[in-house]
């Protein structure tokens, strides 16, 4: 299971581990995005300090119908003890969990500052 907090201004945090490539583990608070289908985005500066991999360039339609280019890095991340390797697309916002790194998760959120966000991993008939 994985637990976070719903923040000031309601937006579900939970904390994220992520390794370099020298083998140091970082956390980071990100928010949960239920309109982001990717994995994880981070911005330019903590993909400079992760060091992390660039793999290709992205492309994605944003929710005012205009068009992004990205770059796509290469992470491994703890994700509820397991490390995974994922990618990560790189935007200029604060660090975003995406529902492709939920998959195979329920998502329960108390909405109110200082709220409990849990991830529990679905068990599938």
């Amino acid at each position: 299971m994985i637990t976070g907090f719903v923040n000031v201004e309601f937006e579900p945090i939970i904390p994220l581990s992520l390794r370099r490539a020298d083998g140091i583990v970082f956390t980071q608070d990100a928010i949960v995005d239920t309109g982001f289908n990717g994995w994880l985005s981070l911005p330019p500066d903590l993909i400079a300090e992760l060091s992390l991999k660039w793999k290709r360039r992205g492309r994605a339609l944003l929710g005012d119908g205009s068009e992004c280019i990205f770059n796509i890095y290469e992470a491994t991340v703890v994700w509820d003890d397991t490390l995974l390797t994922i990618p990560i697309d790189e935007a200029d916002a604060e660090p975003l969990i995406g529902m492709s790194l939920m998959e195979g998760y329920e998502l329960k959120v108390q909405v109110f500052e200082g709220g409990h966000v849990e991830l529990c991993k679905v068990n599938r008939v």
